[in-house]
């Protein structure tokens, strides 16, 4: 599917080829929520998609994959190089020799996606060498323009909009931020053990909650009706957030609007399983069940259909297989509604 996706991209290099591939490799494996959404996009705008999360994941697997096996000082020396090679390739100064920084590049040439968003990336991705707790809300939203909203601002050129991109921009931020908070609820003990609590301290400390009790809580699976009553006002913060986010999905070009609002229903699924499952994320990952998340992707695929339709475009029948790396339906690999 890699060689239909960039051929309908008009990507023709044989090495920005391999680039873009190793990204979508990237997107597949480590967001597979995320990635089950991109299905849905015409065929000619994923690649564009994967590279902007390949970067994304490459950069944090540097702050934290390669923290397991490195210093401080050496992973920010491997940041400094890595924004560095973006800056030359994004500049022309020097061409990109790593794949994701060469398909990201790229991406960014294509689109227009202004280079501050990536500067700003790259100064959250800093921070996490350095920050692990954030005293306020307001503290960690100013981490997450960095870290999250300047996602959904690199996309939006990808996606398309029926209105001024200037409109639609504040949602898109939020959207972005919303994901990333649903990321932080769901991810709340493996970033204990990272030696992270991304969960803002005035927050935990209205239910009388520190980093001292999530620690106990963690280590010995015990549960406490503090915590729970913080993560349960942390998930509202989040909805709301949700909501900030929503009027900017009819704000998208129509054949794009499936995929986020794919994105925007499963990452809210997430928040449904914490609750349904009692708010245990210290102790287990939340997951949404494999019926739900067929039931998001069908429903997609009709919207895609629908979207093809009323552009004028033929439908392209459509079956759903399952992934090779779990249950979870999705569009056809040789015949996809979106393509």
């Amino acid at each position: 599917m890699t060689q239909r996706e960039l051929d309908a991209a008009g990507i023709t290099d044989p090495a920005l080829r391999a680039a873009y591939a190793r990204c979508r490799r990237l997107n597949a494996r480590h967001g597979r929520t995320y990635f089950l959404a991109t299905r849905l996009l015409p065929a000619g705008r994923r690649p564009a998609v994967h590279a902007l999360y390949g970067f994304a994941r490459f950069a944090d697997d540097i702050v934290d994959d390669l923290g397991t096996t490195a210093g401080r000082a050496e992973r920010a020396a491997a940041l400094a190089r890595l924004e560095e090679r973006l800056r030359q390739a994004l500049t022309g100064a020097a061409p990109a020799t790593e794949p994701v920084v060469r398909a990201v590049a790229d991406t960014a040439a294509r689109y227009a996606i202004d280079p501050a968003h990536f500067t700003d990336f790259m100064a959250s991705m800093r921070s996490d060498l350095t920050v692990t707790s954030y005293a306020t809300y307001d503290d960690l939203r100013a981490y997450m323009h960095g870290s999250a909203a300047v996602i959904g601002l690199q996309m939006l050129p990808v996606l398309g909009t029926v209105t001024p991109r200037a409109e639609a921009a504040p949602h898109a931020a939020a959207l972005g931020i919303a994901f990333q908070l649903t990321n932080f609820l769901r991810d709340v003990g493996e970033d204990l053990d990272r030696g992270r609590v991304y969960l803002p301290a005035d927050l935990l400390a209205a239910h009388g909650v520190d980093r001292d009790l999530l620690r106990w809580s963690r280590r010995t699976g015990a549960h406490d009706p503090r915590i729970t009553a913080a993560l349960k006002a942390a998930e509202n913060l989040t909805r709301e957030v949700y909501r900030e986010a929503a009027p900017g999905l009819a704000m998208l070009d129509p054949v794009a609007r499936p995929c986020i609002h794919a994105a925007y229903v499963l990452y809210r699924n997430i928040l449904d399983a914490i609750a349904e499952g009692g708010y245990a994320v210290l102790h287990r990952r939340a997951v949404v069940p494999a019926r739900r998340r067929a039931a998001v992707a069908a429903g997609g695929l009709a919207r895609v259909l629908a979207a093809r339709l009323r552009a004028g475009h033929p439908p392209v029948p459509a079956t759903t297989t399952a992934p090779a790396d779990g249950p979870v339906p999705r569009p056809d690999e040789t015949r996809e509604a979106a393509g």
